[in-house]
């Protein structure tokens, strides 16, 4: 008996010195100029940006009060990595775990943390948060596997910077003037949503660096000068120690390392983050891709320019181990295809296709379909077709194919998940075939919610059924999400009925909107099976039509018009000559 008690007490030990951690957030507009060239227009928080880091402890409870003072936009968060097991409508995104907030509008996140690591948040909305509204996540563990191997810690973030708000940049890349898709390119990138970061070092100490990539776009790749980075984490998951001169993060990657300084103080060194340009269709005339930042171990020391680099050869993160060791998961029960393509649809503009679907949003928010559905929350149907559902049973062990039938490069992430890396193929594979017996899948893969697939290959991922919710699926690259690069995966929705409901205050940013909070993708709430009236996508290009036919036809047109209105101005000069 009193073993029993004593293990009870025990049990309750997390829980009485776990703490709630709360932040009210007024989004706000301000003004920045992170690049010294170019003052603009920013999303911050309660007037201030960059906005402010999160920092939390395992097992805390994280409350944000958010209100959107932003008079002319809607607006929400989403927190990036976290799985929200047990709290699926904090996760964040419009239309899908939730309504957005409208101005003026409030409501609360409010949810536990038990997952130590290096997230962000960030605004999960119509591309909003390349316009400021992004900013690291820490959760720490004083007592993780690497707690004791270091004496400070320091968090760094890269990411790119537009001088062009939002808005009409998606507009003129979603657009009959855009055929071929080609993404805005940054103006600049920055370290700590800055330029010249300094980071300030002492001698002989161990440095542990969380380093975030918030950008719309770009990957980086990072290095030190003169030293070496032991990478211990990545996504949120520890790592077996290995060591890299130069790491490559894609946009939505989090990576974690130890840094240990040299014992004299006779020099600086450059610390560079450099965007990857093979993402960008042309490079802009003066286009500096790099951002420079130092580790200062003298104030009186000049600050050196960084060595010219012939050719960038990353740490390759596909070898990493979990620090747990954990085997690769049994054989699936339940294994699916995602082909992704870029395409053009009837409105003339390019879009991006997971499975020929390009991603529309339904009226009423998935998961509220998922929990007021009943029985037919298992049927995909009802969640409409261009949200691209996907539905898994509880438990099911899911594998995951990612054949990339594009040439540019993809990071996909996976909401309320880590995901093994089972498998990853070399640039232009083609299609992955499963009869191929020169594959070997990784034995201990690692794990993490962001991976890259290359231009034209193929990943393997396999992730557990074990977290009941409706979970996104998508390419970080914040223009491919506004086209289309998205699926909804509706997991364990019967359970999820038994054990989750929404906050009255999120239901209440609906219903304030006259937006629908019950009923099927198409808000029919009599009949589930009765699409009618879905959002849909644009329709199919007219049999024949290309890209390369909607740039003739658009300058064609544009032509048209500049030769009707030289006639126009010709005509009219020659009317004045007449009357004079």
């Amino acid at each position: 008996m009193k073993s029993f008690v004593a293990a009870s007490l025990l049990s309750l030990l997390p829980s009485v010195f776990s703490k709630t951690v709360t932040y009210d957030f007024n989004v706000t507009y301000t003004t920045a100029n992170p690049d010294g060239q170019f003052e603009r227009r920013v999303i911050g928080i309660n007037g201030k940006w960059p906005i402010p880091t999160i920092e939390i402890e395992k097992g805390d409870r994280l409350v944000v009060n958010l209100v959107n003072g932003l008079p002319d936009v809607e607006t929400s968060l989403h927190w990036h990595g976290l799985f929200q097991n047990g709290t699926n409508a904090m996760d964040g995104p419009g239309k899908v775990t939730q309504c957005a907030l409208a101005p003026g509008q409030k409501m609360t996140y409010n949810f536990t943390i038990n997952q130590p690591g290096t997230y962000w948040y960030h605004s999960h909305i119509k591309g909003q948060y390349p316009d400021g509204i992004r900013a690291p996540l820490i959760v720490r563990d004083p007592k993780g596997p690497y707690a004791k191997k270091y004496d400070e810690e320091v968090v760094i973030s890269l990411s790119d910077w537009y001088h062009d708000e939002n808005p009409p940049l998606l507009a003129k890349f979603l657009s009959v003037g855009n055929p071929t898709g080609a993404e805005p390119v940054p103006n600049s990138a920055l370290m700590n949503e800055t330029q010249g970061m300094p980071f300030h070092v002492k001698p002989g100490r161990t440095y542990m660096v969380r380093l975030v990539n918030m950008a719309a776009f770009a990957a980086q790749y990072f290095w030190i000068e003169g030293h070496t980075m032991r990478i211990i984490e990545v996504d949120g998951e520890y790592t077996e120690e290995a060591e890299a001169e130069m790491i490559y993060l894609t946009a939505a990657q989090r990576l974690s390392f130890l840094l240990t300084t040299k014992n004299e103080t006779t020099k600086n060194y450059a610390i560079v983050g450099s965007m990857d340009e093979d993402l960008f269709d042309q490079i802009p005339d003066g286009l500096n891709s790099n951002v420079t930042g130092h580790l200062i171990y003298s104030a009186a020391r000049p600050l050196p320019e960084p060595a010219f680099v012939d050719a960038f050869e990353p740490f390759d993160d596909f070898t990493l181990v979990p620090f747990d060791g954990e085997d690769l998961w049994e054989e699936p029960t339940y294994t699916f295809a995602l082909e992704v393509m870029m395409d053009n649809l009837g409105d003339g503009a390019n879009y991006a296709f997971f499975n020929g679907i390009t991603y529309v949003p339904p009226k009423v928010p998935t998961l509220y379909t998922a929990l007021n559905a009943g029985n037919l929350s298992l049927t995909p149907e009802i969640y409409g077709r261009d949200t691209n559902p996907i539905v898994f049973k509880h438990h099911d062990v899911v594998e995951l194919i990612i054949n990339n039938n594009d040439p540019g490069k993809h990071p996909f992430h996976l909401h309320g998940h880590t995901f093994q890396l089972a498998y990853r193929s070399d640039v232009d594979a083609g299609f992955f075939n499963a009869s191929d017996e020169s594959i070997e899948f990784a034995k201990k893969p690692m794990r993490r919610d962001t991976v890259l697939v290359n231009p034209g290959g193929n990943v393997v991922l396999r992730f557990r059924a074990d977290n009941p919710g409706v979970w996104l699926f998508h390419c970080h690259i914040e223009w491919h999400i506004e086209s289309g690069l998205i699926a909804t995966f509706i997991e364990a929705p019967d359970v999820l009925q038994k054990t989750q409901t929404i906050p009255e205050d999120h239901l209440a940013i609906c219903k304030a909107q006259n937006l629908p909070v019950v009923g099927n993708a198409a808000a029919n709430a009599e009949d589930y099976l009765d699409l009618t009236g879905q959002n849909l996508s644009p329709a199919p290009l007219p049999a024949g039509f290309t890209a390369r036919g909607i740039v003739a036809l658009v300058f064609s047109v544009i032509a048209a018009f500049i030769g009707i209105a030289v006639i126009t101005l010709y005509g009219s000069q020659e009317l004045k000559q007449k009357k004079a």
